[in-house]
């Protein structure tokens, strides 16, 4: 596994290793610079990171749920009443 502590070069394997760190923004400059520069070079890579990214992007949209109304309130009462 990379670590930020690993010198900045970037093969593949380390790109991909990185990636879900990448994609968190969990990552030093230095090293985010290295795997951005990996990417715009590597057409592969740039194809996985693209598909995690979308990934990603389309379970945040689909997973927002409405709060019915009203629950928030009946639970921040509820802590309370847990904390008397």
């Amino acid at each position: 596994m990379v670590t930020d502590d690993e010198p900045v070069g970037v093969d593949c394997q380390a790109a991909l290793d990185t990636l879900y760190r990448f994609l968190d923004g969990a990552l030093d400059d230095q090293r985010r610079s290295a795997i951005r520069s990996h990417l715009d070079d590597c057409g592969h890579c740039l194809e996985t990171y693209s598909f995690e990214s979308e990934i990603r992007d389309v379970v945040a949209k689909r997973s927002v749920e409405v709060v019915p109304e009203g629950l928030m309130e009946r639970i921040a009462d509820r802590l309370r009443q847990l904390d008397d």
